[in-house]
């Protein structure tokens, strides 16, 4: 992403989306911390790399365990906040809500604080990178609108959040198996045929949809076609998730596929820890307005 996006609205998110600390710096972007566990070891999301989140798993055969961002964590940047400037105000575009507990322990960190009225809250209803494209477009919008209300900015959001789909696709059944979103039985037969469930982010929620058979080369520009033509998506911009350890042929044929497409802005992000938790490494997510 190109320019410096500032606006007197400073934005507010969390680090499961994905957004680097580079980038959230050129978009006047707060991220919180959401933690991972590995064991009896819990850590804050973006402090080691993703790669790790694999390491554990080969060792113990366990994936880690996500948590959201607590009161503590919002205390702590929301106070770093209004220490220097008492006036700012701030529009936090959660995590989707029904997934974890930030958006919650946000109104927590807010009882009771004299600055609670310059805060708005939004659940963009997305993780991951489909979060950080709601963050980043409401980022471009509050540039282009540099005179926005706090009201206006979250009305923008929220809509901006509805028009924003995802999925993503997980190379094996292996981590879902391990975290308990399928059985053993379930995860053997569709890594003995090479199945990949697609899972799309509707109204907040991770639902498992078409099962994909084939290698993940084969099956992502297809993947693309449908996804696109199934929401009808704009193609001004198309956003690709791509885990630790994605095989850079995926990329490949994306970007061919893309443009081919009309796709007119290709980008590429790597995921964090929290969504690599989820999917496994190899995994590769699309996300797109409509």
């Amino acid at each position: 992403m190109k320019g410096t996006f500032m606006s007197s609205i400073i934005l507010l998110a969390e680090t499961g989306s994905d957004i680097t600390p580079e980038l959230a710096k050129q978009m006047n972007v707060r991220l919180v911390s959401m933690h991972v566990s590995m064991g009896d070891v819990t850590l804050d999301d973006g402090t080691f790399p993703a790669e790790d989140v694999h390491s554990y798993y080969e060792r113990t055969g366990k994936t880690p365990t996500t948590s959201g961002s607590t009161p503590y964590d919002f205390d702590k940047v929301l106070e770093e906040i209004f220490s220097e400037d008492p006036d700012a105000r701030v529009l936090y575009l959660a995590y989707s809500a029904v997934t974890t507990c930030s958006y919650h322990s946000c109104e927590l960190a807010l009882e009771d604080k004299p600055y609670a009225g310059n805060v708005r809250l939004v659940d963009t209803k997305h993780v991951s990178v489909g979060q950080g494209a709601v963050v980043m477009a409401t980022a471009k919008w509050l540039r282009e609108h540099p005179d926005a209300t706090l009201e206006e900015a979250a009305q923008k959001a929220a809509q901006i959040g509805l028009q924003t789909r995802m999925c993503f696709i997980p190379k094996n059944l292996d981590y879902l198996r391990a975290g308990g979103r399928c059985s053993n039985a379930v995860a053997l037969v569709g890594n003995l045929l090479n199945l990949h469930p697609c899972i799309e982010i509707i109204d907040g929620k991770l639902i498992a949809g078409k099962k994909y058979r084939g290698a993940m080369t084969k099956l992502a520009p297809l993947l693309l076609r449908e996804f696109t033509e199934k929401h009808t998506l704009s193609k001004a911009h198309i956003y690709f998730i791509h885990t630790p350890y994605m095989e850079e042929s995926i990329r490949t044929v994306l970007d061919a596929e893309a443009k081919a497409l009309g796709y007119k802005e290709i980008t590429w992000m790597k995921t964090g820890c929290v969504i690599t938790c989820h999917g496994g490494p190899g995994a590769f997510g699309i996300v797109g307005t409509v």
